[in-house]
């Protein structure tokens, strides 16, 4: 495979990855006060994404790729609010386990990791452009 083409594979299959992660953040962000439906049950727990890489056989190029969607099994917080229907007998309830400052840099290192790979991609078209354009003018 040219050059040109594993950098469009990598950079895609790195859109892909940085666009789930993504997901994930946002999931857990809207998630962040979604506590159990019955006294005393848990909320939702935060998830994790891991990333791991693959080899591409029909071009030979390492890509990334998710390699696994889980879950933090961090402890909940404790808040004290009898009013709602989550609370045990002692008015307690268990919240999610996220850090709304944690999701938002995480956010923030997609994104900016979600552009870099988008950028190498209008590069790379750039360049086959330039090149066909090249070959034209020389014939």
């Amino acid at each position: 495979m040219d050059p040109l083409s594993a950098a469009m594979k990598i950079a895609g299959s790195g859109l892909e990855t940085q666009s789930t992660r993504l997901r994930i953040v946002s999931e857990n962000i809207a998630n962040a006060r979604s506590t159990g439906d019955t006294p005393g049950a848990d909320p939702y727990r935060r998830k994790t994404i891991t990333f791991g890489q693959q080899l591409d056989r029909a071009s030979g190029v390492e890509t990334v790729n998710v390699k696994k969607i889980g879950v933090d099994e961090g402890d909940f917080t404790k808040e004290y609010d009898p009013s709602n229907p989550a609370a045990d007998d002692k008015g307690i309830v268990k919240m999610p386990n996220v850090n709304i400052l944690i999701e938002m840099a995480d956010m923030r290192e997609a994104n900016r990791s979600y552009d870099a790979n988008l950028q190498t991609i209008k590069q790379t078209r750039d360049l086959i452009s330039s090149t066909i354009d090249l070959l034209k003018s020389g014939q």
